[in-house]
């Protein structure tokens, strides 16, 4: 199937996307998908280039789904963007991809100025599964904010940070339902 034919059917699709009928927009979701990563490589860096910035963030979704390690310099490019949505789209890939040489520009990003960059940064870091790693999380347990604080304690479940238990512990009684909740899955989880 050629660019222009995939474009076609892609706006033919799209409104589909609004019907009222959650199984119709859930197949349209579906569909839409499976004609994006049917791009080539090159359609999606023209689109990362030349598109407005909602294409841009599907154009890394889509570089995902691609995987191919000839992806990952595009994606620590957009990792370090100024817009706060091209840079939460990227981290949230490289995290997916969880690539070993990805690892640095995940950790960079643990300290992004944007809160929503900090926790994908936080999530990314977890798929990794290395209990090394806790020492980096460990500090975001305190940040009190009902976001970090509960990312830290899933991502610290999820490698085995079992040496903070005690920490994760304490935000059981976070005034934050969501950290509350994460630290009971993390407790659950921990070795």
């Amino acid at each position: 199937m050629d660019h222009a034919e995939r474009i076609k059917r892609r706006d033919a699709i799209i409104p589909l996307l609004k019907d009222p009928d959650p199984e119709v927009r859930l197949a349209a979701s579906t569909a839409l998908e499976a004609l994006e990563a049917a791009e080539s490589l090159e359609e999606v860096f023209d689109r990362l280039k030349r598109g407005d910035r909602a294409t841009k963030v599907a154009a890394i979704y889509a570089l995902g789904r691609i995987g191919d390690d000839k992806v990952l310099p595009i994606l620590y490019y957009c990792a370090g963007r100024p817009e706060e949505d091209i840079r939460c789209a990227a981290v949230k890939v490289l995290g997916e991809l969880a690539r070993p040489g990805a690892l640095p520009t995940l950790l960079e990003k643990l300290q992004d100025p944007a809160v929503t960059v900090r926790a994908l940064a936080i999530e990314a870091v977890s798929r990794y599964r290395n209990p090394s790693l806790a020492a980096k999380l460990a500090p975001f347990l305190e940040a009190d904010d009902g976001i970090l604080d509960a990312e830290a304690a899933l991502a610290l479940g999820r490698i085995g940070g079992s040496s903070l238990s005690d920490a994760i512990i304490k935000l059981l009684s976070s005034p934050f339902d969501k950290t509350r909740a994460a630290a009971a899955t993390a407790l659950a989880q921990l070795p």
